[in-house]
């Protein structure tokens, strides 16, 4: 990991930039967050955070320990909201769609991202930075690099110290407990289609956030008729999906020990 110096030395020379953390209150997210409230990067202007009003009720039980924390440390923690557009969600119109896969092997076009997010934080930018170019520290890891993109507006520079400073997620998650702050759960909208199927366990494991799931699978099915839709790959209803391990399903580990060469395989 690069030392604090160079890190402070490449936000200092912004300071005629508004500067804010793009904050998802995930693990890399939180990291950067915290950073700045223990002077390893310089403080940006504003922590913004686009509430898509859909995600975990554990990642908001993580925000409201947390966000004290932060605005004592000198921080200004914003939070920004397209409810209406986040509503339609459950709406008939269904104006604003997430990548559902399709009965016929397809996948809808992702819109969310778009409109719960990424509109609401430019809306609030163009009302407070004061005709100066910005600067979105966004919270992405080494390990994740090509994620990396340029903005595609002109007075928005992306701009990434945790691939500047070497770090992956991991690396992150050591720094939040070396620092002796909580580590917090990933963030991500409860139904997302992108799950994996170990995340697709996690919510499962959360009652409220499982309840919500299944009802925005049930609520799209057919809403873009003819076409079928639903939030897992394997274009089943979620309700219907065994996400046990195949260990939890009665698999033997055959090969969990080290192999002693007794069996001649």
């Amino acid at each position: 990991m690069a030392g604090k110096t160079v890190v402070r030395c490449f936000l200092m020379s912004q300071q005629n930039h508004f500067t804010i953390i793009s904050n998802g209150w995930g693990v890399q997210t939180f990291t950067l967050s915290s950073m700045a409230a223990l002077g390893v990067i310089e403080k940006p202007d504003a922590i913004v955070h686009a509430d898509t009003t859909h995600e975990s009720v554990l990642t908001y039980e993580f925000t409201k320990r947390w966000t004290p924390w932060l605005e004592n440390h000198g921080l200004k923690i914003v939070t920004v909201c397209d409810e209406k557009a986040a509503g339609k969600l459950m709406d008939e119109s269904i104006q604003t769609f997430i990548p559902a896969f399709t009965g016929s092997g397809g996948q809808a076009r992702r819109q969310c991202t778009e409109r719960w997010k990424i509109a609401p934080v430019r809306r609030w930018l163009q009302e407070n930075r004061n005709g100066l170019q910005v600067r979105q520290i966004m919270g992405i890891s080494l390990d994740e690099f090509q994620r990396m993109r340029d903005s595609d507006v002109k007075y928005i520079t992306n701009v990434y110290p945790l691939i500047d400073m070497r770090m992956t997620r991991a690396d992150c998650v050591k720094w939040l407990t070396e620092n002796n702050l909580e580590v917090p759960p990933k963030s991500a909208c409860s139904f997302c289609p992108y799950h994996n199927h170990s995340m697709w366990r996690d919510v499962k494991a959360v009652p409220q956030d499982w309840d919500k799931a299944v009802k925005v699978d049930e609520h799209i099915r057919n809403l873009r008729q003819p076409e079928t839709l639903y939030l897992h790959p394997s274009r089943k209803p979620l309700s219907e999906i065994d996400f046990r391990t195949p260990q939890e399903k009665g698999q033997l580990e055959l090969w969990n020990s080290e192999c002693q060469g007794v069996c001649w395989v």
